[in-house]
């Protein structure tokens, strides 16, 4: 069977976004107001803070006036957009695994657009790269507000949360759209596997939290650490992501942070020592992990892509339509 040439190619991207309309609108709405909160939190809420704590900070008295409800409300507000941004991956997961390929396979959706002149290969890379370029974007906009908002309490908000801290770490940086991608690119690769709807939401959530889970573990071995040594007057080191952290010997030798059961215990453990190690990431090395962790998941977003493909090819027998497009309705009957 071969295509004639007068009639038009299916705009495959038009009708795509026709499809998931109501995700798209709720998409956008999402994004409206995270992106409205988190220019509150640089502005006004952030300012409103920080003149509550400079109220407390001259307070000398045990009686003091100062806006605490200011200091809670950026606290509260804060912690919604940094916790909104974060599940953002798994809600594209979610979508992804569940109306974007499985609901389509389950319905048959899919192969009508197969005998209508849309190729397996083109309907599958309008799936991946429409959705990644809006799920881009959007993600790339809330990450530099939420960077924003932080950085506007940093240094005047006693409260404001560390750059350390798991969760404004991704909220802060492009981690965390290279793991909504990577959670589109799961989504799809269950939806193809299991063709099912809320089967393939599940196990396109699970696989995204498995991916996250592995970034993060992997995250801070993807940079050279740096190893300081404190007296036991100083302290340890508390402003960075440690990776270990103990007692020095007198000797030089590495110990453990003692279990302090018993005083005894405990001095006879402080004894033995000279001062604290601590094996750690500076502030210095926020970017440097950011972009290697953000490496690693591009990466994983890459194999997962290379899996839909291969998994699609096993499903429809070729790729691109180069006999007709009843054999790709014949491979899917006997699939």
């Amino acid at each position: 069977m071969t295509t004639d040439p007068t009639v038009p190619r299916p705009r495959t991207a038009r009708w795509l976004l026709r499809l998931h309309r109501p995700a798209l609108y709720g998409f956008a709405a999402l994004v409206i107001v995270l992106a409205g909160l988190e220019l509150a939190l640089a502005g006004p809420l952030a300012d409103a803070a920080a003149a509550g704590w400079r109220q407390f900070d001259a307070c000398h008295t045990s009686i003091c006036s100062y806006d605490q409800a200011a200091i809670l409300r950026y606290k509260d507000y804060y912690e919604y957009a940094t916790y909104a941004l974060d599940a953002l991956p798994f809600l594209v997961a979610a979508w992804a695994g569940a109306a974007l390929t499985g609901r389509e396979l389950e319905t048959g959706t899919a192969r009508l657009s197969w005998t209508q002149g849309i190729s397996p290969a083109r309907w599958l890379t309008v799936r991946l790269v429409l959705p990644a370029a809006l799920v881009a974007a959007a993600t790339c906009l809330l990450v530099w507000l939420h960077h924003r908002a932080w950085a506007a309490g940093r240094g005047r908000i006693d409260t404001a949360s560390g750059w350390y801290t798991l969760v404004t770490f991704h909220a802060n940086g492009p981690t965390i759209a290279a793991l909504a991608l990577a959670g589109l690119a799961a989504g799809t690769l269950a939806g193809l596997l299991l063709r099912r709807t809320l089967p393939a939401l599940v196990l396109g959530v699970l696989v995204t939290v498995g991916v996250a889970v592995l970034a993060q573990r992997l995250m801070p071995h993807l940079w050279p650490t740096v190893t300081r040594v404190t007296t036991l007057q100083q302290g340890g080191i508390g402003s960075a992501i440690v990776l270990d952290q103990g007692l020095l010997s007198k000797s030089g030798a590495h110990l453990p942070m003692p279990n302090c059961t018993t005083a005894a215990a405990c001095d006879a453990a402080f004894a033995k020592a000279s001062g604290y190690y601590t094996v750690y990431h500076p502030y210095a090395h926020y970017w440097p992990l950011q972009l290697t962790t953000t490496a690693l998941l591009l990466a994983i977003t890459a194999l997962l892509a290379l899996a839909s493909c291969l998994v699609l090819r096993r499903l429809t027998g070729a790729l691109r339509a180069a006999g007709t497009a009843v054999e790709a309705k014949d491979a899917l009957v006997t699939a």
